[in-house]
């Protein structure tokens, strides 16, 4: 099998009609190390909106239990994916995700930025530190399957394509990244989450490293300080040589699919085990498809 083995394959399929499968293979094969650097630095572009980091400042979910609050998230879109958006699982754990934001009176355009930051942060990632960057099939198919979760959770005013999501993307951090305390207490939280992977005395430099790979308007709104230049070409160069040495790899075999292995389930999950405590005394919300018709207001006599 060559190095390019899959990248021919997937370049067979038709994106409208295949993008599970290949949104599937990018992320268990070809690209599983980056696709989850891209999703992490994509939890931290959602911090630079005031209005989205007061929310979660205000749940203390970073702060009492960050690890978890990662893993969960992560874990939910696996969920989704696994056995087909529009499997019975694949419902079921979108009922289970539209239970737990249920609680809380999100607007729409904010939905949309944190759905765009999952598909625009990857592709950005992997084009710049991936063995090789995306394909248009590739793209699309991550633009697909970002709209198809985005229906399943009742978000509208939905993107039809990537090159969609990319301007909903630039155009709401335009206009709503700025500073605010709250950005700066979840982003500290969660870099506490990211070093504590690594052993106490590296804890200082991964944090470093990480803030030199993020571009100066987030870390602006974050109120964290953007790192010299010498540290900032060092940590470019660090995962391009990365990129150098996984293209001289052979690839992985079909046997050997990415298996994430989150923290807080040592021995596994369920999808019972995702999110807050409290979500289960909520009910189940259905997809926004399965839900009955709201009617008209009925007009006065």
């Amino acid at each position: 099998m060559g190095r390019h083995s899959r990248l021919h394959r997937i370049e067979q399929l038709d994106p409208r009609e295949d993008h599970e499968r290949i949104f599937w293979l990018l992320t268990q094969y070809e690209f599983p190390w980056d696709y989850l650097q891209g999703v992490s630095v994509a939890f931290l572009r959602d911090y630079g909106v005031p209005r989205i980091s007061r929310l979660l400042d205000r749940t203390q979910e970073f702060e009492r239990a960050g690890q978890k609050r990662y893993d969960d998230t992560v874990l939910i879109a696996y969920e989704m994916v696994r056995e087909g958006m529009d499997s019975p699982h694949g419902r079921a754990t979108a009922r289970h995700l539209n239970r737990i934001h249920g609680r809380y009176r999100i607007p729409n355009e904010d939905y949309l930025y944190v759905l765009a930051t999952t598909v625009v942060g990857p592709k950005r990632w992997i084009d710049r530190y991936g063995w090789r960057p995306l394909s248009p099939h590739e793209t699309e198919s991550i633009a697909l399957v970002g709209r198809r979760m985005g229906e399943l959770m009742g978000i509208t005013g939905l993107p039809d394509d990537y090159a969609g999501f990319e301007r909903l993307h630039d155009s709401y951090e335009k206009e709503m990244f700025a500073y605010d305390p709250a950005n700066r207490r979840v982003a500290a939280a969660t870099l506490r989450v990211v070093t504590g992977w690594y052993p106490r005395p590296l804890r200082p430099l991964v944090a470093r490293l990480t803030l030199a790979l993020l571009d100066e308007p987030l870390l602006t709104a974050l109120g964290l300080p953007v790192q010299p230049r010498w540290l900032r070409t060092a940590a470019d160069r660090a995962l391009r040589v990365r990129a150098a040495v996984v293209r001289r790899m052979p690839p992985r075999p079909g046997w050997w699919r990415h298996r994430h292995k989150p923290r807080s389930y040592p021995f596994g999950w369920t999808l019972d085990d995702l999110g807050p405590h409290w979500a289960h005394g909520r009910p189940l919300e259905p997809p926004a498809e399965e839900r009955p018709p709201v009617p008209p207001p009925r007009r006065a006599p």
